[in-house]
C-alpha cells in the first residue's frame, strides 16, 4: 500500500459515518505501533508531526520515516504534518514528503486566517497536497484557553479558502489529561450544517468516549486527533518495566516493552470512532 491522500480517507469516513484518530507521534517507535495497530485490523492510519515532535526530530527525517512506513504497510497512511504556522513551514513539509498539512492561523483575526489559509491551500493543492485549518482557537489544559468557532465564521473561512477539512473549537482542548462532557454539540451542529468538508477535532483525549463515538458516527467529524492517552499507557508501561526489571539498560528493549500496550490502546482508539454495525 502507498502513501494515502487525507481527503480519500476523510471522504470515505464522511461517506460511511466515522471518524479516524490522528495519531500525534513523538518518535520511531510510536509511529511503528500506530501503523501494526492499524495493519492488526485493516484500519488507516493518519500518522501526525506536531511542533514537539519537530523540535525533537528534523522534519526531513521525519518525513522520510512516515513515507517509508506508508509505502511498507498494508494499510492507507496519511503523512500529516500539524500545527504549521507559516508559509515557509508547509513548503519545507511538502518538500520533505509529507502529502498532508495543518496550517495554524487561529489565533489571527479571521481576514488574516484566510489570507495565510489561501495562500497554503494553493501551495499545497498544486503539490497534490491537502490542506487542513483551523477557525476558532482550541486551547491547552494548562491556561484553560480557547476561543469557540463561530458558525457563520467558519462558513466565510470555508468558502474563501477551500480547504478539504476544518479543525473547529467547540468545547474541546488540547493536552487534557483527563476527558470530560464539556463538547457543545448544538454547535458543532450549527457549524456542520454550513460547512461542507469533513470537520476535526483537537483534543481527542479529553473528550469522554461516548461523546467521541457520538460525534463520530452522527456529524461530519471525520479525524479526531489522539496523543495523551498514547503518552500516558508509555509512560505507565515504561515505568512498570523498569520497576520489574532495573537491571536492564537496553534502550531497545527497554522502548519495545510497551508495543503491544500500545497498539491495545491504538486500536481501541480507531474501533471506538466507528458505527457498532
Amino acid at each position: 500500500m502507498t502513501i494515502t491522500s487525507l481527503t480519500d480517507v476523510l471522504s470515505h469516513a464522511l461517506k460511511n459515518s466515522y471518524a479516524v484518530p490522528g495519531f500525534v507521534v513523538l518518535g520511531w517507535e510510536d509511529a511503528l505501533y500506530f501503523v501494526k495497530a492499524g495493519e492488526k485490523i485493516n484500519q488507516p492510519i493518519i500518522l501526525q508531526a506536531g511542533p514537539k515532535c519537530r523540535s525533537h526530530i528534523p522534519i526531513k527525517v521525519l518525513g522520510s520515516m512516515f513515507r517509508y512506513l506508508a509505502e511498507n504497510s498494508t494499510i492507507p497512511v496519511v503523512c500529516h504534518l500539524d500545527h504549521g504556522n507559516t508559509v515557509d513551514e508547509i513548503k519545507e513539509a511538502i518538500d520533505c514528503g509529507f502529502n498532508s498539512v495543518m496550517i495554524d492561523g487561529s489565533k489571527l483575526d479571521l481576514h488574516s486566517n484566510i489570507t495565510l489559509t489561501s495562500k497554503v491551500v494553493k501551495l499545497a493543492h498544486l503539490n497534490g497536497v491537502c490542506v487542513e485549518a483551523e477557525i476558532g482557537y482550541v486551547g491547552y489544559f494548562k491556561d484553560k484557553s480557547g476561543t469557540l468557532t463561530q458558525p457563520n465564521e467558519a462558513k466565510i473561512f470555508y468558502e474563501n479558502t477551500g480547504v478539504d477539512a476544518l479543525a473547529v473549537s467547540v468545547g474541546n482542548i488540547h493536552l487534557a489529561t483527563t476527558a470530560s462532557n464539556e463538547l457543545d454539540i448544538t454547535l458543532l451542529k450549527e457549524i456542520e450544517n454550513l460547512v461542507p468538508c469533513p470537520l476535526v477535532l483537537h483534543g481527542g483525549s479529553g473528550i469522554v468516549e461516548e461523546i467521541r463515538h457520538k460525534v463520530s458516527v452522527e456529524t461530519s467529524v471525520c479525524k479526531i486527533n489522539i496523543g495523551t492517552e498514547i503518552r500516558k499507557v508509555f509512560g505507565t508501561e515504561i515505568r512498570s518495566f523498569l520497576g520489574k526489571n532495573p537491571e536492564v539498560f537496553d534502550r531497545l528493549e527497554i522502548l519495545g516493552s510497551y508495543g503491544d500496550s500500545h497498539m491495545q490502546e491504538t486500536i481501541k482508539n480507531i474501533s471506538l470512532l466507528r458505527s457498532a454495525k
